[in-house]
């Protein structure tokens, strides 16, 4: 089951590279099957296109490698914590897509202006403190700021999408990159407009109990 998940996340790493949302090695992604108490991530500081099952790294919900071979991501911790603290979640994927981190850099949370959005993070898209890559505290600032959405911004970093599946935290990446643009565009014509919050609730219970079909990898 490992190797399928590995070659999942090689997979996903290609997709993450090809729609612009990371460059050269940055971000990273990871993964885990229902009910186990470890995920696969991928390593650090290695080029999404050389990557094959095998580079990517079994950890334990501390973070800790299960087998030798490459070192585990410097993000590693903060996936780890939001295993640890969202058994809903069963994949991480961090990228550092431009209209985001535009967002990131000025610290502006992405409001509740686009339905999509609403739907599958479940309220703004919240920026989390600012922490050094890689640190306890970081990932601690990522949980606070994450709660039960499943999206968040880390402050002068980039975002973090979390999901059930990788496709559907990968999605979310998308939705959450075309939603910055439009809300920084918004707010050059003028008034931007956020859904309520019984609307977003609505959104988000709708998008969980209805849309899409059963089945997920």
């Amino acid at each position: 089951m490992l190797l399928k998940l590995k070659q999942k996340v090689v997979e996903y790493g290609e997709k993450i590279v090809k729609e612009g949302l990371v460059v050269a090695t940055w971000g990273n992604l990871s993964a885990r099957e229902e009910n186990e108490d470890l995920f696969v991530i991928t390593p650090s500081g290695m080029n999404y296109a050389d990557l094959e099952p095998e580079d990517i790294v079994a950890v334990d919900l501390d973070g800790k490698p299960v087998a030798s071979g490459r070192k585990p991501s410097v993000e590693t911790p903060v996936h780890a914590a939001i295993y640890r603290a969202r058994p809903d979640v069963k994949a991480v994927i961090h990228t550092h897509s431009i209209n985001a981190s535009a967002c990131a850099a000025s610290r502006t949370e992405i409001p509740c202006i686009m339905e999509d959005m609403s739907s599958m993070v479940g309220g703004p898209v919240k920026v989390a403190k600012y922490a050094p890559t890689g640190t306890r505290e970081l990932a601690e600032n990522v949980l606070e700021a994450l709660e039960d959405r499943n999206a968040v911004i880390l402050a002068n970093h980039g975002v973090v999408t979390v999901g059930r599946c990788l496709e559907e935290a990968f999605k979310l990446s998308l939705v959450v990159e075309k939603t910055a643009e439009i809300f920084i565009k918004s707010k050059m014509l003028g008034q931007v407009y956020s859904l309520d919050l019984s609307e977003v609730c609505h959104l988000k219970d709708f998008y969980i109990r209805c849309y899409g079909q059963a089945n997920r990898e």
